[in-house]
């Protein structure tokens, strides 16, 4: 996807000048595509030179005239065209999750603070698209074929959200909270933490499982041993059992 697209969608949805535009990209459309106001009206007049888009002067009182953009057929035509294309599987690249694989290794407290941080960031984007939810779709069941796919996007942004928000939160949970992180060279050592309560559940199972086992095929082999030693200690003295 080119920064072309993400114009002719907004554009078909209204017209709107390069300000407009920019305005939309900070509000909404910038949340999965981000674009400066450089990069957007650079853009817009080489969309204009292909014929994409159309634009009209329009007089403002005691200012300048305003350009108002619009999408062309073949501004249409290219969405059409585009959206045949199969979208690639969303490429995943993420500082954060390198900057904490190596937290064993690096400064604890930079990275527990990160992680602070980006759980706030997730708090605040939440919470305005909970916001924008409730004020521009009060009622989805209302909704036509445009709104109810501006509708899904912000949904799937909801649950980004949401999920970025848990995993930092799982994080603490993971390295005992931001009080009491511990180094995970631990395990480099042979004594790495077990997390999981069914596996040490396990493991302590297993070894009074053991424990027990071996106690009892002891306690069987003292006792077959000790009436083999007697049955042989009678015989040996020529002691028999009278008929």
């Amino acid at each position: 996807m080119a920064l072309e697209h993400a114009i002719l969608v907004s554009l078909a949805e209204r017209t709107a000048s390069g300000y407009d535009l920019t305005r939309r990209f900070d509000k909404s459309i910038g949340y999965f595509w981000k674009a400066s106001h450089q990069q957007i009206y650079k853009v817009l007049g080489r969309m204009e030179a292909d014929g994409l888009v159309a634009s009209e002067a329009v007089p403002q009182s005691g200012r300048p005239d305003k350009k108002v953009y619009a999408i062309t057929e073949a501004g249409r035509a290219a969405i059409q065209d585009w959206s045949r294309t199969p979208s690639p599987p969303e490429t995943s690249r993420s500082e954060f999750a390198v900057k904490l694989r190596g937290l064993p290794y690096g400064d604890r407290d930079a990275i527990v603070a990160d992680v602070q941080r980006r759980a706030e960031a997730h708090r605040e984007r939440l919470a305005y698209y909970r916001a924008d939810e409730s004020r521009t779709f009060p009622d989805v069941d209302a909704l036509d074929d445009a709104q109810r796919a501006q509708y899904a996007v912000l949904r799937g942004g909801i649950l980004l959200e949401e999920a970025g928000l848990a995993w930092c939160q799982e994080i603490v949970e993971l390295l005992g909270g931001f009080d009491s992180l511990r180094s995970l060279n631990q395990r480099d050592e042979g004594s790495l933490n077990q997390r999981d309560e069914g596996s040490l559940n396990q493991r302590d199972e297993g070894s009074l499982n053991q424990r027990d086992e071996g106690s009892l095929n002891q306690r069987d082999e003292r006792s077959l041993n000790q009436r083999d030693e007697g049955s042989l200690n009678q015989r040996a003295s020529g002691g028999t059992a009278a008929p």
